[in-house]
């Protein structure tokens, strides 16, 4: 059929089945750029870990298809997406053009997180636009690994790039990204430039690949389909998101019993999180209302206002329980409220490290907590760094290595299902391959294991949270932890027991004058701090578990738990939910 006689069709509303058709394809072009990311990577950061996500927009910035890659990345890439179109104007983006950012205030997450966005061209007219984000190795800041636990300013956390167009109508800027990564962060006192800029650029080459791979396969669906059947099931697949929110929301509504709903939870600093949400069970929308949440934190556990749109999206995509890809119609029935100044919605120039693996898990614990869809999972991502290099004692740049990885920890039980120990809610990368490691870096993993009995008690039990043990062979290293749930511990719901918080040890070996081991020491690291291990010296972190669900033995609860889902009975954990829900 011609393809103007398809388009036709799509006046009187989506063919199911070519609706099935085109959400399914727009999703393996995200996986296929995805594969391609990972395939011509060299970072165990990108290539091991799998910290990237890759995503198609509409040509004003709007997510239309994601690959399951990790929520706290795809929901806050629209807002990069739409700020450079604002920002450079359609005008301003040529075809043959390739930008790249990272900064908060142009939709950033943290500035470790580099999104790479390449316009789709058709007849001389932007149609889509394709992006991948990564978390790179090293770039630059005040420690190895730009993860830094004490960082008090955004400067302090590597190099910050609003827009700047790394493939230039075609021609790569070399010189100038060498100049953003090393020189500009090392202009602030304390910092380096990138000490793996060899790496950095690598997948940042990688990422503008995976870039033309998705290019090229929407060309070849716009060649099958034509252009305007193409972008009319687009704007179906936002539509259909759309109406299955506002479906969930009308039934809260119903099941609850209220039109006002409210969670409230405290980072271990004290800072509050509060959320009201306000459903309209006849529209079927709601206000999403954080009133009451915290100011912004001496500290990098600020939290950019994208971010807190991802966590509200990812929450809200958890609970509908349809097949449908992750993208922007989840959030048109939404509105989202967040105090100017506060911990999630800070200034341009605080620190946001951990806002976006530590604080990002928090609010997702809140709304699940206000939707009363599930306990409290491990709330951080227990953030490990550790490297060296950088700048010498004369200030010169000393190139140098950085290892990052995220610890899984466990999830939260709900209505029907266990926890499970895993990566939970806004991650979903990978943990570091042992042999991977071992090979690569000098250190060996002691142990690896789960923590038996950490998750909380219930009808349904939380997940375990893991115990990770890393001995240092170098004779110095830079040692950081970033983490959450060292002090208040996961709660538990309905009647189910809090869950145990983490703990993170550094076993120190004490040696003579002569450099002979004679003896250890444990030392409590708390939740944040940064040490310099010797050879021999290891780290023991022990993550939190997930919060229980239910009294045992209530029977009434679970004929309460069967309705919540229909009466299909268990739906396994959350993660497997997580993994069918995002199309894995």
């Amino acid at each position: 059929m011609p393809a103007n006689e398809r388009s036709q069709t799509t006046k009187d509303g989506p063919d199911p089945v070519l609706l099935s058709v085109f959400a399914n394809r727009f999703m393996s072009i995200a996986e296929a750029m995805g594969r391609t990311l990972e395939q011509t990577s060299v970072s165990v950061n990108i290539r091991e870990r799998l910290d990237f996500s890759c995503a198609v927009f509409s040509p004003n910035g709007q997510l239309v298809a994601n690959a399951p890659h990790l929520p706290v990345h795809l929901g806050s890439m629209s807002f990069a997406v739409s700020y450079q179109i604002d920002t450079l104007g359609k005008e301003g983006i040529k075809e043959g053009d390739v930008i790249l950012a990272n900064h908060p205030t142009a939709g950033g997450s943290h500035l470790p997180d580099i999104t790479v966005i390449t316009p789709v061209f058709s007849g001389g007219e932007i149609v889509f636009v394709v992006a991948s984000r990564g978390h790179h190795a090293d770039i630059g800041g005040i420690l190895p690994g730009s993860m830094p636990p004490h960082s008090k300013s955004i400067y302090e956390e590597g190099a910050q790039i609003k827009s700047f167009k790394i493939v230039d109508q075609g021609k790569y800027q070399r010189e100038e990204l060498e100049r953003l990564m090393i020189e500009e962060p090392a202009k602030h006192p304390g910092c380096s430039g990138s000490r793996a800029f060899r790496d950095v650029e690598s997948d940042l080459q990688a990422q503008i690949a995976a870039n033309q791979k998705g290019i090229n396969l929407i060309g070849g669906l716009i060649d099958e389909w034509g252009l305007e059947m193409v972008q009319d099931y687009m704007a179906f697949i936002r539509d259909n998101a759309e109406l299955s929110v506002r479906n969930l929301l009308k039934d809260v509504a119903q099941r609850q019993g209220t039109n006002s709903l409210h969670a409230k939870d405290y980072m271990d600093d004290g800072t509050p999180i509060e959320l009201h949400v306000t459903l309209d069970p006849e529209q079927g929308s709601a206000v999403f209302d954080f009133e009451g949440t915290g100011p912004e934190v001496c500290g990098n556990w600020n939290v950019p206002r994208s971010v807190a749109s991802s966590a509200i999206i990812y929450c809200l995509r958890c609970m509908v329980d349809v097949d449908m890809p992750l993208n922007s119609g989840c959030l048109a029935p939404v509105e989202i409220k967040i105090p100017k100044g506060s911990l999630l919605d800070p200034s341009d120039e605080a620190a946001v490290v951990g806002g976006n693996v530590l604080t990002s898990q928090r609010i997702v614990d809140v709304v699940l907590r206000a939707f009363k869809a599930s306990a409290a999972s491990q709330g951080d991502m227990s953030n490990l760094t550790f490297g060296a290099g950088g700048v010498d004692s004369e200030g010169k740049h000393v190139q140098g290595w950085a290892q990052y990885e995220t610890i899984c920890g466990g999830s939260g039980a709900g209505p029907s299902w266990h926890g499970t120990t895993c990566h939970t809610h806004m991650t979903n990368t990978r943990i570091s391959d042992v042999e991977v490691m071992e090979r690569s870096l000098p250190v060996l993993l002691r142990r690896f294991e789960i923590r038996q009995g950490s998750g909380g008690k219930g009808k349904y039990n939380g997940g375990d949270g893991v115990v990770r043990d890393i001995e240092f062979l170098p004779e110095e290293i830079g040692v950081s932890i970033l983490s959450e749930r060292r002090v208040l511990r996961p709660f538990g719901l309905e009647g189910g027991g809090d869950a145990e918080g983490g703990r993170n040890l550094w076993v120190k070996c004490e040696r003579d004058e002569k450099g002979r081991l004679i003896g250890k020491r444990e030392v409590n690291m708390g939740g944040k701090n940064t040490v310099t291990a010797r050879r021999g010296d290891r780290i023991v972190i022990e993550t939190p578990g997930g919060g229980g669900w239910g009294t045992p033995g209530d029977e009434k609860q679970e004929k309460r738990a069967n309705g919540h889902h229909g009466g299909r009975g268990a739906r396994g954990s959350v993660a497997e939910r997580q993994s069918a829900q995002l199309g894995a």
